[in-house]
């Protein structure tokens, strides 16, 4: 894959950044700013060496990040992506003043930081850190993989039409017993088995959808992830997989203890993290530090790298499609974003899985940059070139979740699903760059920052019969 390029904002005090303006231009030219630990961006030992002082920026980059960490958030600035000013003006302050003529170039484009309880994920020392650790000290014209964007606290101002859409369908849709005297009441479930030539036991006369999403109406409302796969796909994501058990455990039952003719085993109990954990990717090496080694994460919340994540992409004919409104938290508010009550009582299971559908894609996040891409958020990633998104499983079922097992079923069903049968690698920071994506959107996507518990795989006599592969 191409090189990567994040995305992450910067925050200096405004105080600060009047007081280095001044102190800036009122020093004459080739003359050092002052060493100040709140204004200097490069540690001693990184500039001691003056212009050959990249190594040291490298090794040192880590101490003296705390620095800057008591400036106050309250009076933040956000800095915008005008960092090319900053070569123009910079031998006015020598080796410490790179920053200040970018300063001095937004000054008047500065807008307040989100005072969001850390919501906004970067600090002052961070900046201190990044600079140091990516070899600037010394070395203005350095080029780095960050792009710097602004991360005001207000978006654009307007009525959110998808709010609280999903009281449309409640009661009337809400989870209720999968069986009745052993009769099934519920319509077919997920995640199923989406092994090649698996077919489930529910005879449906319901077609899911065959072609991408892109080629209908149907656009994302909203973008999550489960910890493990809710799905099965037998040598990719499977009771054989394997994880540094970071997150917890995956699910070590294989489809035949799903039996609703015996006592199933109860769904097993995580003990390090509330979210049940699914099936897990056969693709994790302890041996392998990419896949050992933690991230720094930034945006999500409870990630791990080497453990296995299955993102979701719900799509609705019915969502805010091509406006500010079109993802949603919670993803039935933007499935459900067009509809209201006269209608819902109109559609039949044909229409529903014409018009509703999940992508869905299984990751294991290693700490290896070659795994870089940049638009997660916006749907399954299709690349042939690395077989990714070409070996889709297209069926009817449900929605999702640990509040629904083999008992309590989803009444939110005929859906489309289409699955990709392929586990893949991904780096860590496309999942933190979809989560700075997530926090970016009009509506509050805070409460899918998280992994969300796997549901235990469904029942062959709750799955349908429909399975099929999806058209090129």
């Amino acid at each position: 894959m191409a090189a990567s390029r994040h995305t992450i904002s910067v925050l200096l005090p405004s105080p600060l950044l009047l007081w280095l303006l001044l102190s800036c231009f009122t020093w004459h030219a080739g003359a050092q700013c002052p060493d100040d630990p709140e204004s200097d961006l490069c540690n001693d030992d990184a500039v001691s060496g003056g212009a050959g002082g990249a190594g040291g920026a490298g090794a040192g980059g880590g101490a003296g990040a705390g620095e800057l960490e008591d400036a106050s958030a309250a009076s933040s600035l956000q800095v915008p992506s005008a960092l090319a000013f900053s070569f123009v003006l910079a031998p006015l302050c020598g080796n410490h003043g790179v920053w200040l003529p970018l300063l001095a170039s937004i000054v008047g484009l500065a807008t307040p930081a989100a005072a969001t309880g850390g919501a906004v994920g970067m600090t002052c020392g961070d900046v201190k850190s990044f600079y140091n650790s990516e070899s600037c000290c010394g070395n203005p014209q350095q080029d780095v993989e960050f792009q710097i964007v602004p991360n005001p606290e207000h978006r654009l101002s307007g009525n959110n039409p998808c709010h609280d859409q999903k009281s449309l369908t409640q009661p009337g849709l809400n989870n209720a017993n999968c069986f009745t005297n052993a009769v099934r009441d519920a319509a077919e479930q997920s995640g199923a088995d989406v092994t090649q030539g698996f077919v489930g036991d529910i005879n449906t006369t319901v077609t899911p959808i065959s072609v991408p999403y892109h080629k209908t109406a149907l656009c994302p409302v909203n973008v999550h992830w489960h910890l493990g796969a809710e799905h099965r796909s037998a040598g990719e994501y499977d009771e054989y997989g394997t994880s540094p058990n970071s997150g917890g455990t995956p699910d070590g039952r294989e489809p035949a203890d799903n039996n609703p003719d015996v006592n199933p085993p109860p769904g097993i109990n995580r003990i390090l993290t509330e979210a049940r954990y699914g099936y897990a990717c056969r693709k994790y090496d302890a041996s392998i530090a990419t896949h050992t080694t933690e991230y720094e994460w930034k945006h999500c919340v409870d990630m791990h790298v080497g453990e296995t994540y299955e993102v979701h992409w719900p799509h609705s004919a019915l969502g805010a499609c091509g406006t500010p409104n079109q993802y949603q938290h919670p993803f039935y508010d933007g499935v459900f974003c067009g509809a209201d009550a006269a209608l819902i009582g109109q559609l039949t299971p044909q229409m529903i899985a014409d018009n509703v559908g999940v992508q869905a894609q299984v990751f294991t996040i290693i700490n290896d940059e070659h795994y870089y891409y940049p638009d997660l958020a916006r749907g399954m990633i299709v690349e042939a070139d690395h077989d990714m998104g070409t070996d889709i499983a297209a069926y009817t079922g449900s929605t999702t979740g640990t509040s629904r097992d083999n008992q309590i079923c989803s009444f939110y069903a005929p859906i489309t699903w289409q699955v990709d049968r392929k586990c893949h690698f991904i780096s860590a920071s496309s999942f933190d760059k979809m989560c700075a994506d997530m926090k970016q959107m009009r509506d509050d996507m805070s409460g899918d920052l998280h992994p969300h518990g796997a549901r235990e795989l469904v029942w062959k006599n709750l799955t349908a019969n429909n399975h099929r592969d999806q058209q090129p």
